[in-house]
């Protein structure tokens, strides 16, 4: 038999730098994924842009786009977006920038391909179902299907609470006076072409 090599956040940092992916390192397995379509952005800006009149009024935290998540030496992921608690913030950032502690919500927004949705919705389900990594709250974002699967532990496990679609609005006692409506996470906007004569 040939052992299994473990792979290592060190041993990823030797890597080269990716322009169109990204690197994570899920329980010493290295996963590598491409550059997401458009549209996945666009999603995210949309989540990104719905959380930020709430944040600005009641200065509650910040959500942070593709931030390293580093737990152990063979654990490092990057979920497309996390808020956090301002009064959380200077704990949870390490010194090389990284997140070295749970953020109050990790947003994965999935882009489509199976590789990338096994990634998203199930390896690191379980990486985030241990009891250390202390994450309470996770939602996950299918632009395709058009729907947020919320996520919140109970006992020792993120257990699904609700599945959101266009039409319901998020409300949250973890975050008082947020809401949103779901259809404006996925509203493709393009900018109105220009021609010159």
């Amino acid at each position: 038999m040939t052992p299994i090599t473990r792979r290592t956040v060190e041993f990823v940092e030797t890597l080269p730098h990716l322009e169109s992916g990204r690197y994570e390192v899920i329980d010493g397995a290295l996963y590598v994924t491409h550059q997401p379509h458009m549209r996945h952005w666009i999603t995210c800006d949309h989540v990104i842009v719905s959380h930020g009149g709430w944040r600005l009024a009641t200065g509650a935290g910040r959500i942070i786009p593709a931030p390293d998540v580093t737990r152990a030496d063979d654990e490092a992921v990057a979920p497309y977006l996390v808020w956090i608690g301002h009064a959380r913030l200077s704990d949870v950032i390490g010194n090389n920038g990284a997140l070295h502690a749970a953020p109050d919500l990790i947003i994965e927004v999935v882009s489509p391909g199976k590789a990338n949705e096994e990634c998203d919705c199930e390896k690191k389900r379980a990486l985030y179902n241990y009891n250390r990594r202390d994450v309470s709250v996770r939602w996950i974002v299918d632009r395709q299907a058009m729907t947020v699967d919320a996520f919140r532990r109970d006992d020792e496990a993120l257990r699904c609470i609700a599945t959101w679609q266009p039409g319901d609005v998020i409300t949250s006692l973890r975050f008082p006076g947020f809401s949103c409506e779901i259809g404006r996470f996925f509203a493709i906007e393009y900018p109105a072409r220009r021609t010159t004569a």
